[in-house]
């Protein structure tokens, strides 16, 4: 199985954390080391697309909208504190880790931002990624599933936050731009629900994914945090199976030891809304839909695979 969301840089970096932009000896290995150990027999790495300076110059003042001052310069010192990794180096060391021998693959975390994706992707297009999966992190200036902006709940209210959310993810998902999208809901991220499940949202959502061709990520992430539950919902991710959409297995790790986290539960989740198959990635972009085993059968639970030192 892929955990095909690993991010080797955090947002909060830990006293063990590298600098960013730094991949010292043994820092993709650990990932993938604990990935293994959980069930995981490849690592997809996906770092944040917003996070490289590589891409300031087309990306860079997307918070501009007009709407809310105070939430256009909250953003802006969010987007700058974070830009601090470069695309080069990046690719440098997951494709490194590869030529070692370690099952890993070169995918991307893109942001979607309406009116700049155009020119965001015709950079992209010169590195070799594996795939791409696509997030909704900024509705306009609010960045929704940042801890210091959830007042922006409050203002707009949870209703339509979910649309204005839900309205985005539809169109990233509609747009053909990446193969995968990454926590559809994480709008749940803290503990904001509607009074009534937004049962009209998902489908849109969902109709969206099917014409687009676009697979959805099942992750353990939101277990995490205050939603308290993988994303996608369960009604969510029962209407993905009734229409079709493929799903791919994630932990969205900013650290190792969040490598393939709670894989079993994962895999029960999305055997629970009828899954009994997911979507893997080659290296060079291919794709096929392979078995979801059988989490309470250790026969059938991939085992560690056991790696020779790659004294690297």
């Amino acid at each position: 199985m892929g955990d095909y969301h690993v991010h080797l840089h955090p947002h909060t970096p830990r006293p063990d954390s590298p600098p960013p932009g730094v991949y010292p000896k043994g820092h993709v290995d650990a990932y993938v080391d604990r990935a293994l150990s959980r069930g995981a027999t490849e690592v997809g790495f996906t770092e944040h697309m917003h996070r490289f300076v590589d891409l300031e110059h087309v990306a860079a003042g997307f918070w501009n909208t007009g709407e809310s001052a105070d939430l256009s310069e909250r953003s802006r010192r969010y987007y700058y504190d974070e830009l601090n990794l470069r695309l080069d180096r990046y690719t440098e060391a997951v494709l490194g880790a590869r030529d070692r021998g370690l099952p890993v693959l070169l995918g991307l975390e893109v942001d979607f931002l309406p009116g700049r994706m155009e020119k965001i992707l015709d950079i992209l297009a010169s590195y070799p990624f594996d795939y791409l999966i696509g997030s909704v992190h900024w509705i306009g200036s609010w960045a929704v599933d940042h801890d210091g902006m959830t007042d922006e709940f409050e203002r707009r209210g949870v209703r339509r936050s979910y649309e204005d959310y839900f309205r985005l993810v539809a169109d990233l998902a509609e747009s053909g731009i990446v193969q995968v999208l990454a926590h559809p809901d994480v709008v749940k991220k803290f503990g904001h629900r509607c009074e009534e499940e937004p049962v009209d949202l998902y489908r849109r959502v969902v109709d969206a994914a099917r014409r687009g061709g676009v697979a959805f990520e099942v992750s353990s992430a939101g277990l995490r945090y205050e939603a308290m539950e993988p994303y996608p919902a369960p009604t969510l991710l029962r209407m993905c199976h009734e229409a079709g959409v493929p799903i791919t297995l994630a932990s969205d790790a900013h650290y190792p030891d969040q490598a393939a986290d709670r894989f079993r539960t994962l895999v029960r989740y999305a055997r629970a809304a009828g899954y009994r198959s997911r979507l893997r990635f080659d290296t060079g972009g291919g794709q096929e839909l392979v078995p979801l085993p059988d989490p309470d059968d250790d026969g059938d639970w991939p085992r560690r695979t056991v790696r020779e030192p790659s004294g690297g």
